[in-house]
């Protein structure tokens, strides 16, 4: 039985931490299949093809990962790539109530999919894509915290909106 797997987010932008839960997957499924979502709830800094590309560049490399964008419901998305099983990363306590609600809605619309909540390394537990943005926008180093090409992204980003453009 070929075993496929959802890890969907936002991915704006992709960390070392979701890094790290796409490796934990990628390593029980048979397949991966990363969904960068369009519609997020939150305004982003990259748009979605831009994001698709950063988390394909950063996946490089781990043979039984895909990365698509993705519109609508995680489920009919699952559903359609036939996955029966939804990742889902928890990085502290905090996540966890979100997640929860998110497993239960996700369950009565799809019985048949199950959510594997995957904690990263501790060292990654820290870190959100948010915070990063922040870091990045003031200058700092972000290199610890997301791939290089994702850094290089960062700041090209920051630098042009300094620039005016």
């Amino acid at each position: 039985m070929n075993k496929k797997a959802v890890y969907a987010g936002t991915f704006d932008p992709v960390t070392l931490g979701h890094l790290d839960v796409i490796e934990r997957a990628a390593g029980i499924f048979d397949e991966l299949i990363i969904g960068v979502a369009a519609v997020t709830g939150k305004s982003t800094l990259f748009d979605q093809e831009e994001r698709v590309e950063l988390v394909k560049t950063s996946v490089v490399g781990i043979h039984n990962v895909t990365v698509e964008p993705f519109d609508g419901l995680l489920v009919e998305t699952a559903r359609s790539r036939e996955a029966g099983v939804l990742i889902r990363g928890l990085r502290a306590f905090s996540d966890f109530e979100y997640e929860f609600q998110m497993a239960l809605t996700n369950r009565r619309l799809a019985p048949d999919i199950e959510t594997l909540f995957l904690m990263p390394k501790q060292d990654y537990s820290f870190l959100s894509s948010t915070n990063i943005k922040q870091v990045a926008s003031l200058g700092g180093d972000v290199a610890e915290f997301v791939p290089p090409i994702v850094a290089e992204a960062l700041h090209a980003r920051f630098r042009q909106e300094e620039e005016g453009g």
